[in-house]
């Protein structure tokens, strides 16, 4: 009697079924992680101005959470500044989070010394952090469409070469 060995068959069949799904899942959650719908919550910037963290008359929001005391926040900040200056016309929108663990005094000189001219929002109680997947690390900015759905979220500082490709994707071309 011939004794089979079935076991590479099997082993073929599982290494197929990984080779398969996996690609599969992988692909799964990246849809999930970048079609997420920006939470409903309303904010008050540092002067006074009430702030819907989306809102629907602009074609592309960055939500940039920050702390005076990071030098990436820092170094990327007057580029900020800038492109807010250039497309604020088009229908961005920036919104600086400062981080609950930043002295909102120390937030309130930084901003009048950089004149910084989009709102600054103090998270004292990390309310909006906890709310985009509980972020602890400086920068972070949360990319936001024109229908409210985040696109992306970059830890680190910005990458401002592809930032202005993904902003003429996004907003009139004809002003741009």
């Amino acid at each position: 009697m011939q004794n089979y060995n079935i076991y590479p068959i099997r082993a073929k069949k599982t290494l197929w079924l990984i080779l398969v799904l996996l690609p599969l899942l992988i692909l799964f959650f990246l849809s999930l992680a970048t079609n997420k719908k920006v939470p409903e919550i309303t904010v008050t910037s540092i002067t006074g101005e009430t702030i819907e963290l989306y809102q629907e008359k602009n074609k592309f929001t960055i939500i940039n959470f920050w702390a005076t005391d990071c030098p990436g926040c820092i170094k990327e900040m007057p580029s900020l500044v800038a492109l807010y200056n250039q497309f604020k016309g088009q229908g961005l929108q920036i919104i600086a989070v400062s981080m609950s663990y930043d002295p909102p005094n120390q937030v309130l000189n930084f901003t009048q010394k950089n004149n910084i001219p989009f709102p600054v929002v103090l998270d004292l109680d990390s309310n909006i952090a906890r709310s985009f997947e509980n972020v602890r690390l400086t920068p972070t900015s949360i990319l936001i469409d024109k229908n409210g759905k985040i696109i992306d979220k970059v830890i680190g500082e910005l990458n401002f070469n592809k930032l202005n490709v993904l902003l003429k994707e996004h907003l009139d071309s004809k002003l741009l």
